[in-house]
């Protein structure tokens, strides 16, 4: 067997060579079989994070029940208007409980209202129209990280308090039909809706053919006290469970499945702010768990971040990404802690991702106690993007004057990992006139083919790692105050 480490610059490097061992510190990391949605209990235990957070419960609805076929509703039938109805008068009466019960049911539009939790029991399902005419009048909304007027989401909700999905029923996306076809695809969002127009102008309702921004699956906007458990989405048009502007979040017991959808994310949490995700399987087209603040121009005008966030006891199972920050950060994202989780058989692990003209960034960021079996790498920062979608900003040099959109991520901490497979340990490739700052990656476990590439980053730690490796070569360039401290290394022999 060929053994040995091959170092470029700058870089205090103390490399031990020995068989690789998962250290008993990890021997508590969860397995996928102790994960995700069927693993949930009742109870919701109390959250612990490296920042305050508020003691989460279940809420409280009044006990009062209204079945949506005592409005009219009629099995495979276009019901949108007796489910509306069965929510808004539970709504004039205080709240309670809208049941959708077993069969299919179709509909366009939803809109939740305040103290009602719609539930569906077990074989329940809502077919959601594939026709755009069922989504209007377009509502307020954020697409990408822009505010617009469009068609909102499946499931929307503007300005509630006391909110809720649950049960064990099932959630199915629009067919093929006038709301894909119709998509928005001629260019980048940031490109398309104009920054500086007044919102109520950005209208894209989809008449005469005319484009429109996809719906989400579940998306409440300014809402407070939002509870979703149980439910399994599938087909979704876009994203999946989009909190947007909401304070106090919990999203349990969740199933997703829309891979081979593109843009299909599992989870995203964007510009929101105290929020539980635990025992949550995803099977996405796209990115699973996904943590936004907005995008450029717009998104800075908002400035809004996406803080205080926990995602616990969860499985992702396929996607782009196991859990990606970016790549709309411009309010900043910060206070992050994922932990107990399992990534199996996802694209990249760990992800951090934004553009030159993104604003903003990442901080405060904790991950710990998590397995991952990936197709590709384990920690990985792309800030720069491709040039298909960024042009010469995607260029790494010349480097450019920092200014208002630059972003930042800085102040991450990656502990007690096991990297079952990769194709690569850790990539970097920041920005130059903003390097990563101030990461460590402690006590880690991988199997990779390839080792490590830093570009652009400073006060890099890596201790306590064992890695198994099919290549023997670290590539560090542009950065400082990278250090190794007890890292083995053993590279397995090739043909």
């Amino acid at each position: 067997m060929k053994r040995y480490c091959l170092l470029f610059i700058q870089v205090a490097f103390s490399c031990l060579i020995f068989a690789q061992a998962v250290p008993e510190r990890l021997s508590s990391i969860p397995h996928k079989t102790q994960v995700g949605a069927s693993n949930m209990p009742h109870e919701i235990a109390p959250v612990t994070a490296p920042f305050t957070m508020p003691q989460f419960k279940r809420p409280v609805f009044p006990s009062r029940k209204l079945s949506i076929t005592k409005m009219g509703a009629k099995r495979n039938t276009m019901s949108t208007r007796a489910i509306q109805s069965t929510i808004d008068r539970l709504n004039s009466q205080g709240g309670g409980i809208a049941i959708v019960p077993k069969g299919i049911w179709k509909t366009g539009r939803i809109s939740l209202k305040s103290n009602v939790n719609l539930h569906l029991e077990d074989g329940a399902e809502l077919h959601f129209s594939s026709e755009v005419e069922d989504y209007r009048p377009a509502v307020f909304t954020r697409n990408e990280g822009i505010e617009l007027m469009s068609l909102g989401a499946c499931i929307y909700a503007n300005g509630q308090t006391n909110i809720a999905v649950t049960g064990k029923g099932k959630l199915v996306g629009p067919g093929q039909g006038s709301v894909r076809k119709q998509v928005m695809e001629v260019d980048v969002i940031e490109n398309v809706v104009p920054w500086d127009k007044p919102v109520s102008e950005r209208v894209y309702e989809g008449y005469n053919g005319e484009f429109i921004f996809l719906p989400m699956f579940i998306s409440p906007i300014n809402c407070k006290d939002v509870f979703i458990e149980g439910v399994s989405l599938e087909n979704t048009a876009f994203w999946n469970i989009v909190p947007v502007y909401c304070d106090g979040v919990i999203i349990r017991g969740v199933t997703v499945n829309s891979v081979g959808i593109p843009r299909g994310d599992g989870i995203d949490v964007e510009s929101s702010r105290n929020v539980l995700i635990e025992y949550c399987t995803l099977a996405s087209g796209d990115d699973c768990f996904t943590i936004k603040a907005g995008r450029s121009k717009d998104g800075l005008r908002v400035n809004k971040p996406t803080e205080n966030v926990v995602i616990r006891f969860s499985l992702a199972r396929k996607g782009h990404g196991g859990i990606t920050c970016g790549s709309e950060t411009a309010g900043m994202i910060r206070n992050l802690y994922v932990h107990d989780c399992v990534f199996d058989e996802t694209g990249v692990g760990m992800r951090f991702k934004t553009r030159r003209n993104r604003g903003g960034g990442g901080e405060n960021i904790t991950y710990e106690r998590i397995r991952m079996n990936l197709e590709h790498t384990a920690f990985n920062w792309d800030m720069l993007g491709s040039t298909t979608h960024m042009g010469d900003l995607a260029s790494r040099f010349p480097a450019r004057e920092p200014n208002e959109l630059t972003p930042v991520f800085r102040d991450i901490t990656i502990r007690d990992i096991i990297v079952e497979r990769s194709s690569q340990f850790i990539k970097i490739n920041s920005i130059p006139e903003s390097p990563l700052n101030n990461v460590t990656l402690d006590n880690i476990s991988v199997v990779s083919d390839k080792l490590i590439t830093i570009n652009d980053a400073q006060n890099i730690l890596i201790k306590n790692a064992s890695v198994l490796s099919k290549d023997s070569e670290i590539r560090i360039d542009a950065s400082k105050n990278v250090v190794f401290d007890k890292m083995s290394v053993e590279v397995q022999a090739t043909k």
